[in-house]
């Protein structure tokens, strides 16, 4: 038979080996014979998986884009894929289209390890380093599966996967099925996450070098977020949800940090807190290591001191949004910069503004620890290549207190509402919130998790869509409020001038955006992949 070998599985072949995962720039590419012969390619394979999701077209930037869709944030600098912002997709947006290829790219090199590693331990065992690496494999295929699950599958139709491991002998290189519906996917990344608890450490048996990596808490995590997407089709899912994250607590002592300010400090004593569940830790300084993000969302040219990009503005709307919680709220101030607010930018005192890029009126704050202290470059706290803005912060990709939210709405959606009101509350109460009295509803997690969660890769837009579907008729009516709105700014007089006077505006790019539709939950295949699938990719519906 024929076998058409699509982009999805070919880069498991070769892999990127990087002395030290923290460090994205590869090194070389060695062959596959190499591997699996002692424990430093074991590690050289799985550093491989890390490095790619770290690049611009993962974490750093790119995957951020969409959430122009939403109403929190703002583009700053006028782009040419204005589809994902004005819900116009076609699938061929280069933010979405490099973020399909790389996270299919991630699954089939996850794939390659697993059925390598699987084959050795059924004729010896497995070092300490190659049995943590398995447990490795089978996280980051199944958080892989996740981000491409949820974004294009729905319950008729799922996405394609497949596990190399189910074939006697070598993968043969056809197209993964598409399955039946992505409830199957859920299912497959449940297992895999299962499979990775049993492989992985807890996070407390690492050493100081290899924090960072996934361990057990880690994928419980993960389990937590497929069940509350998995509810989406099946509410009893959210009994599960509940359990995952009695489990963070009860068996891997995850907590909130005491502080917000401590969740994105630049000091390392503060990186490994118990709110960490996964994130991209960046160290600063030359070595490059981290995101680029940090670098993305400041003022372009940094004001003359270090080379920011300009890019991605928290809007007004999440401004007034978080201002609800009182003027000068610890939460507002420690994620938003907003013109006159004071701030210490490699070492000097100054007051926010900006005069560069479209007007937006507001600078994100929540990363900008490493740029406050003096010569932050010189000093190891940003990258000394202001090209590749790197910093020492511990970018989080999962943190406690998104999985106190997820827990408090599974409690709203199973009636428990003064459960929920207990999770709401102790993250209100970290950052000196009034505490909510009453019975709390779902427009109050709607409030805390978009405020609590603003600016991180925690996807809010489709936190949006997924409430666009839920039975809740408030969380649904708050969410399509979102999804047909059209995000705003503040325009200065004097955008030189801390103290200006502003208006608030429409934001002035992508103004003409379309009315939301139930097909948008997901995206649009990219059309390279219904090509080279000759027929076996099916696109999802309301899409040509």
């Amino acid at each position: 038979m024929k076998k058409y070998i699509p982009i999805l599985a070919l880069s498991a072949l070769v892999f990127c080996s990087c002395g030290d995962f923290l460090d994205v720039q590869p090194e070389g590419k060695p062959t596959t014979t190499t591997y699996f012969v002692n424990d430093g390619q074991a590690i050289d394979a799985i550093d491989g998986l890390y490095a790619p999701i770290h690049q611009e077209k993962g974490f750093g930037r790119e995957l951020f884009w969409e959430q122009g869709a939403a109403c929190d944030i703002v583009w700053a600098k006028t782009r040419g894929f204005n589809s994902l912002a004005t819900l116009n997709y076609n699938g061929d947006e280069s933010p979405i289209l490099g973020g399909y290829d790389l996270f299919y790219q991630n699954m089939a090199r996850s794939n390659w390890i697993i059925k390598q590693l699987l084959a050795k331990e059924k004729v010896t065992t497995l070092t300490v380093v190659e049995h943590r690496s398995l447990g490795e494999a089978y996280f980051m295929r199944g958080m892989a599966h996740f981000w491409i699950a949820y974004r294009y599958g729905t319950k008729d139709l799922g996405v394609p996967f497949v596990r190399y491991e189910d074939f006697e002998g070598d993968y043969d290189n056809s197209i993964p099925p598409q399955q039946a519906s992505v409830i199957d996917n859920y299912k497959y990344i449940i297992e895999d996450m299962d499979k990775a608890i049993s492989y992985l450490p807890k996070f407390e048996e690492y050493t100081d070098e290899d924090k960072g990596r996934p361990h057990k808490a880690a994928a419980v995590a993960y389990k937590a977020k497929v069940y509350a997407y998995w509810a989406m089709w099946d509410e009893t899912q959210w009994n599960n949800v509940i359990s995952m994250v009695n489990s963070l607590e009860s068996d891997y002592g995850r907590e909130l940090a005491p502080t917000f300010d401590e969740v994105f400090s630049s000091d390392f004593k503060d990186f490994w807190n118990k709110e960490y569940i996964w994130s991209i830790p960046g160290n600063g300084g030359s070595t490059g290591g981290g995101v680029e993000f940090i670098g993305v969302i400041l003022e372009d040219k940094g004001w003359g001191v270090y080379n920011g990009w300009g890019q991605i503005k928290p809007s007004y709307d999440i401004y007034e949004e978080m201002r609800k919680d009182g003027a000068g709220n610890d939460r507002l101030v420690r994620s938003i910069l907003e013109y006159n607010q004071e701030f210490q930018f490699f070492g000097e005192k100054r007051k926010f503004y900006s005069d560069t890029n479209l007007d937006v009126g507001f600078q994100i704050n929540k990363y900008m620890d490493p740029f406050k202290h003096k010569d932050a470059d010189t000093q190891g706290y940003v990258n000394t290549n202001g090209n590749w803005p790197t910093g020492r912060v511990n970018f989080p990709l999962i943190r406690f207190a998104e999985m106190l939210l997820f827990r408090a709405e599974a409690y709203l959606m199973t009636n428990q509402a003064d459960k929920a009101k207990e999770d709401l509350n102790r993250i209100r109460k970290r950052s000196n919130l009034e505490e909510l009295t009453g019975t709390v509803t779902m427009a109050d997690l709607y409030h805390e998790r978009r405020c609590e969660l603003a600016f991180e890769y925690t996807d809010h837009l489709f936190d949006l869509k997924r409430w666009h579907r839920s039975s809740n008729a408030e969380i649904k009516n708050l969410a399509a409020q979102e999804l047909n709105a059209h995000p705003r700014i503040r325009k200065y007089t004097d955008r030189s001038n801390p103290e200006s006077e502003f208006t608030i505006e429409p934001y002035a790019d992508y103004l003409k955006k379309g009315t939301y539709a139930d097909h948008m939950l997901v995206f649009p295949y990219p059309s390279e992949q219904i090509t080279k699938s000759n027929g076996k990719l099916k696109q999802n519906a309301g899409y040509n």
